[in-house]
């Protein structure tokens, strides 16, 4: 039986299995990119499949703040259309 992984969500606080999540990764050489694979190499930060959450993130720089980086904005608006699928 494989062990379930349980993730934070940096905005709502709120604890979620990991395939629930998105994770965002800031990589080793400082790009900020959506890991789907959830594998990718680098220091990364989980936000719950809503809007709502995405939105609030964006408002309060939560992922600005947990990456330690600069958050271009088609990231924003990369995250709010894989919410709306």
């Amino acid at each position: 039986m494989k062990k379930v992984v349980i993730r934070k969500c940096i905005v709502t606080g709120e604890s979620h299995e990991k395939k629930a999540l998105i994770r965002v990764v800031r990589t080793p050489i400082g790009e900020v990119v959506i890991d789907k694979s959830g594998r990718l190499n680098g220091r990364g930060a989980y936000v719950v499949r809503r809007k709502e959450a995405i939105l609030q993130a964006k408002k309060k720089n939560s992922f600005g703040r947990a990456l330690e980086v600069e958050i271009p904005e088609s990231l924003y608006l990369e995250l709010l259309e894989l919410v709306s699928e």
